[in-house]
């Protein structure tokens, strides 16, 4: 079970997009706030869009009810949690053939930095995806500039 459960890597990004992340402060880097020696857990995939006046996240969380899902945003770090509960109950005399589905808590952080309204951060669940809409803070939208 545990290989089933694997931490992404950072393949295919280039330099470029590690200075950009930089320069956002880590936005696109996830938070590893796990201690030593600890069981891996699931990070669930994550999609990261930029608009103009703000970001979009949308984050696979297939098997979790909305009810189960935290989501938190402290010191300038989003930290999303959900549980995936078992949905059968095995029975005297069952006996499991195979059993690839993960169960359990899963955690996802990110950086956000101070280029976040954090009072108008909007969430929404369907389908077992989650979507994170987060504005951008006026001092850092782009503006308009009328030349007289």
């Amino acid at each position: 079970m545990a290989g089933l459960m694997q931490t992404p890597t950072n393949t295919g990004w280039t330099l470029v997009n590690d200075e950009l992340d930089n320069l956002l402060e880590g936005f696109f880097r996830p938070l590893r706030r796990k201690p030593d020696g600890a069981p891996a857990g699931v990070v669930p995939a994550m999609d990261v869009t930029e608009r103009d006046n703000e970001y979009v996240i949308r984050m696979d969380m297939p098997g979790v009810s909305r009810e189960d899902i935290d989501i938190t945003l402290a010191e300038g770090v989003l930290t999303i949690c959900g549980e995936v509960k078992r949905q059968h109950e095995e029975k005297a005399g069952d006996r499991v053939i195979r059993e690839e589905r993960c169960y359990g808590k899963l955690t996802r952080s990110v950086r956000l930095g101070s280029h976040i309204d954090e009072k108008k951060v909007a969430a929404n669940y369907k389908d077992g995806v989650l979507e994170l809409i987060l504005p951008k803070a006026e001092e850092v939208k782009p503006k308009k500039i009328t030349v007289s």
